[in-house]
C-alpha cells in the first residue's frame, strides 16, 4: 500500500464510479461497469462503503500483478462479484474486495478496522493466511490454514462462501501455474472445499470446483470425456427429446403443473463413477437425468405417481429426501425408471424452494425470499454442524488431527438413524454403532457396552443402515476401548475417544511416575514426604516443567529417568535422609489403566513373578519372570527393566488361557464347561481343534480368574473329568 496515499472519505467514494481519472484501474473497464451494475439491489450507502473498498484494495495492490500478466486487482474484483450474484450483503463484498490485502501487501488488520469497521476486519482475517508463522512442512502449514478457516467460518459463515468463490476464480485462472501446483491445488479442492460446499449446500459451486479439479488433476482425461459427451449429446438429442415429451404430456394428462428440464451430470461425476464401478464410457447410460420443478409437497407425491404408472421404476432407487432431508437440508424426490429402448431415467422431483435450497444452499439465504422459511432450518442446520467444529477444535490441540477429524466429517454420503424416542439423525456412510452413541452425547459414548439394532444384539462394530432404530446399552464404569479408534468414522466420536484416552494415559502415567520416583527415592534412603517444597519447585523450574504432575507423567511415560530424578532431589542439603535404605519393588493391581499394560504374550496373572518393562511414550509393560519375550529383551535393553510386585489384593479378574486336551466323545465340550463354570471361572472365548477323527481333541479356553492359585484350582477340578487327558496353560 502506498504510505502517501490520501484515504477517501465515504461521501467522496460514493461518487468515485462517475470520475473515472480518480482511479488507476479504469472504471470504463468492462469487468469493473458488471460488478457496480450487480450492486443495484445495496442501498446507495452500502455501494459507497463497497466502492470505497475497492479503490483501497486497488491501491493496496498497486503495481502486482497476477502470472497472467493482469492487475492483481482483477481477482478481488472476481471474488466480490461473485458474491453479488449471490446478492450478499455490503460488508460481505467489501471483504471480498479486500481479502488479499493483509496476506499480499502491507496493510495491516488495524489500518482496515479504522477505515471499514471490525466486522469487516475481521472477515479479511479469517480469509488471510498464516504466512508471518513458520511451520515444519507444507502439510503443518495447511492444517493450521484451514484451522484457521474453519474456526472463523464457525463464527461467520459468510468467510467460507467468499473463501469458496476465492478458490473458484483462482481454478478458473490457473492456467500459468506450473503443472505440480496446479494439481496439488486441485486435489486440495477436491479434498476439503468442494465438500464443505456439499455440505452447506452449494451444489452448484460444488460441481464446478470438481469439475475445475478433475480438468487440472488429469487434463487428457478431461479433454476425451469432454469431446465423447459433445457426441453423445448429438446422438441422443431424439432420445432425450422423445422422453421430456413423454414426461410433460403424462404430467399434463394428470392436471399437474411443471416445469420440465433435462439436466446432464458433471464430467467429474461421471468419470467417478466410471472409476469407483469400472466402467467405461459407453457402459455409463445415466448421463443424463431430468428434474421436475412444481408448486407445493403434495404435488410432488403426485407427481410421482403419474410418473410410475407411465413408466417402471427400478426397484430399491427410490428415495425420500423431502420427508427426511439431508443434513445439509437438502430436499427432493429420487427415482430411477426404465424409459424408451430400456434406458434407465434418473429424476428428481422438488418445489421451487427446495431447488433453490438445492442449488445454492447456505447462499439461498440471501439470494431468494421465497425459501425463507427453508434458509432459516439450513441456518439451524449449519449451525449445528459449525459448533460440531468448534468442539473439535476445543479437543484437539494439534492442527493435522484437527483437519483429519474434519475431513472425516465431510463424506457427502449419509445414512439415517432413529433413536428409540424416534428421533432422527444423519451419520456418514459406513458409522458403527459408537458413532451414534457419540452423535447422541458424550457420556453415552463413553459408557456404551452394547447396542439393540432393530431390538436385535449387535457388536459395537456394526456398520449402521438406512431405517435402523439403534439403542445403546451403558454401564456406569466403563470407558472406551482404544481398539474402537480402527473402526468409528465420524470426526466427533475419534476426538472424544482420543481425548479421553489421553486424559486417561495421562492420569494412569502421573500415578505410575510417582510410585517409581518414590521406589527409588527410598532405595536412596530419602522419605518422599520430607523433601521441602523449595527443593521440588527448583527441580520443577530446572526441569522446564510447570508442575510434580507433568514430572510423574514423564517418569511414567519412560520419558524422564526415576533414578536421575531421586538422585538431584537428594543432592539438595535440605533434604534428610533416614538411617536405612532399602530397595522396594513397585507394586501393581493390574488394573491402572493404559500406564501399566499387562503383556498379551504371557498374560500375567497375580501369584506369578513378574517385571515390568518401561517402554518409552507407552508407560510400564508387565511380563512373567518365564516370558521368552521378555529374556529376549532384557538382554538388549537391561536399563528398562524395573522389579514389580503383585498387591496383595489386585480385586480384578484376569484373562490367561487353557488348553484342555481330551477324548473326542459326545457331551465332552459341555461337560468340560460345566466344570469350568463350577470353578467360579468365566469363559471368554473357546474354540476345538480335532486331531485325528475319534481319538482326541484340543479344546482352547480363554478364560478369567482372580489369581494363580484361582487357577491351580480349575486346572484341579478339570481333571476330575474322566475323558480329560491333560490341561496346560499357554504361554508364549
Amino acid at each position: 500500500m502506498n504510505p502517501e496515499a490520501t484515504p477517501a472519505t465515504p461521501a467522496e467514494s460514493a461518487t468515485v464510479w462517475h470520475r473515472p481519472e480518480t482511479t488507476i484501474y479504469q472504471n470504463d473497464d468492462p469487468a469493473y461497469r458488471v460488478f457496480v451494475d450487480s450492486l443495484s439491489y445495496l442501498e446507495p450507502e452500502e455501494i459507497a462503503l463497497v466502492l470505497e473498498a475497492y479503490n483501497f484494495g486497488e491501491e493496496a495492490h498497486h503495481g502486482q500483478t497476477r502470472l497472467s500478466g493482469e492487475p492483481y486487482i482483477t481477482h478481488p474484483l472476481a471474488v466480490a462479484g461473485a458474491l453479488a450474484e449471490w446478492r450478499m450483503d455490503a460488508q460481505a463484498i467489501a471483504a471480498a474486495l479486500l481479502h488479499d490485502v493483509m496476506e499480499d501487501t502491507a496493510v495491516s488488520k488495524a489500518e482496515i478496522t479504522a477505515r471499514f469497521g471490525k466486522q469487516i476486519a475481521d472477515l479479511v482475517d479469517g480469509l488471510s493466511k498464516l504466512d508471518k508463522i513458520e511451520f515444519q512442512s507444507y502439510q503443518d502449514a495447511q492444517a493450521e490454514n484451514f484451522r484457521k478457516m474453519l474456526m472463523a467460518m464457525a463464527r461467520d459463515l459468510r468467510i467460507v462462501l467468499i473463501k469458496l468463490a476465492d478458490r473458484r476464480h483462482n481454478l478458473q485462472t490457473m492456467a500459468p501455474i506450473r503443472p505440480e501446483k496446479r494439481r496439488r491445488i486441485a486435489h486440495e479442492t477436491l479434498e476439503i472445499y468442494a465438500p464443505i460446499a456439499t455440505r452447506l449446500g452449494l451444489n452448484n459451486i460444488s460441481r464446478q470446483l470438481q469439475d475445475l479439479s478433475f480438468k487440472h488433476i488429469h487434463p487428457m482425461r478431461f479433454r476425451v470425456l469432454t469431446r465423447a459427451m459433445k457426441a453423445v449429446r448429438g446422438n441422443r438429442r431424439e432420445l432425450l427429446s422423445k422422453i421430456l415429451d413423454g414426461i410433460r404430456s403424462k404430467l399434463h394428462e394428470s392436471n399437474i403443473e411443471a416445469g420440465v428440464f433435462g439436466r446432464e451430470k458433471s464430467l467429474y461425476s461421471i468419470y467417478h463413477k466410471m472409476v469407483e464401478k469400472h466402467l467405461s464410457f459407453s457402459q455409463v447410460l445415466d448421463i443424463y437425468g431430468f428434474r421436475i420443478i412444481v408448486r407445493d409437497i403434495p404435488t410432488c407425491y403426485l407427481a410421482l405417481g403419474a410418473l410410475h404408472a407411465r413408466y417402471k421404476p427400478v426397484p430399491g432407487k427410490f428415495k425420500d429426501y423431502i420427508a427426511i432431508p439431508k443434513g445439509n437440508g437438502y430436499q427432493s424426490l429420487h427415482t430411477t425408471l426404465i424409459g424408451p429402448y430400456g434406458t434407465p431415467i434418473e429424476i428428481q422431483i422438488r418445489t421451487q424452494s427446495m431447488h433453490h435450497l438445492a442449488e445454492e444452499g447456505i447462499a439461498s439465504h440471501w439470494l431468494y425470499k421465497d425459501s425463507e422459511e427453508s434458509g432459516a432450518d439450513l441456518q439451524v442446520k449449519m449451525h449445528k454442524w459449525l459448533q460440531s467444529l468448534l468442539e473439535l477444535q476445543g479437543a484437539t490441540g494439534d492442527s493435522s488431527e484437527f483437519l483429519e477429524h474434519v475431513k472425516v466429517d465431510l463424506f457427502p454420503d449419509e445414512v439415517y438413524v432413529f433413536t428409540p424416542r424416534g428421533k432422527i439423525l444423519a451419520l456418514p456412510r459406513g458409522a458403527t454403532v459408537i458413532d451414534f452413541a457419540y452423535a447422541v452425547h458424550t457420556d453415552i459414548g463413553h459408557r456404551c457396552v452394547a447396542a439393540r439394532i432393530d431390538h436385535e444384539l449387535i457388536p459395537l462394530s456394526a456398520e449402521l443402515a438406512n431405517g435402523n432404530q439403534v439403542e445403546i446399552i451403558t454401564a456406569p464404569h466403563a470407558n472406551p476401548n482404544p481398539a474402537w479408534l480402527t473402526y468409528v468414522k465420524t470426526g466427533r466420536a475419534r476426538s472424544k475417544i482420543r481425548q479421553f484416552l489421553k486424559s486417561m494415559q495421562q492420569d494412569g502415567s502421573s500415578a505410575l511416575g510417582e510410585n517409581m520416583l518414590n521406589q527409588e527415592l527410598q532405595a536412596l534412603g530419602v522419605i518422599p514426604s520430607d523433601i521441602p517444597a523449595a527443593v521440588w519447585e527448583r527441580v520443577i523450574r530446572d526441569s522446564g516443567k510447570k508442575s510434580r504432575r507433568e514430572i510423574f507423567t514423564e517418569i511414567g511415560l519412560g520419558r524422564s529417568l526415576a533414578p536421575v530424578l531421586a538422585c538431584r532431589l537428594a543432592a539438595h542439603d535440605e533434604v534428610l535422609q533416614s538411617e536405612t535404605s532399602v530397595s522396594k519393588p513397585l507394586v501393581i493391581r493390574g488394573t491402572e489403566g493404559m500406564a501399566i499394560q499387562l503383556a498379551s504374550c504371557c498374560q500375567p496373572i497375580p501369584g506369578d513373578p513378574i517385571v515390568g518393562m518401561l517402554r518409552k511414550g507407552q508407560g510400564l509393560r508387565i511380563h512373567t519372570h518365564v516370558c521368552r519375550v521378555a529374556r529376549k529383551l532384557r538382554g538388549s535393553e537391561p536399563q528398562n527393566w524395573i522389579h514389580v510386585e503383585w498387591d496383595p489384593d489386585p480385586g480384578q479378574f484376569f484373562e490367561v488361557r487353557i488348553k484342555v486336551t481330551a477324548k473326542n466323545v459326545r457331551g465332552l465340550l459341555g461337560r468340560v464347561a460345566t466344570g469350568i463354570s463350577q470353578a467360579g471361572v468365566n469363559i471368554e472365548h473357546v474354540n476345538m481343534e480335532g486331531d485325528k477323527p475319534g481319538l482326541f481333541t484340543d479344546l482352547n479356553f480363554l478364560v478369567q480368574v482372580s489369581s494363580r492359585m484361582h487357577l491351580a484350582t480349575l486346572m484341579r477340578s478339570l481333571r476330575r473329568i474322566p475323558d480329560v487327558v491333560r490341561i496346560v496353560r499357554e504361554q508364549e
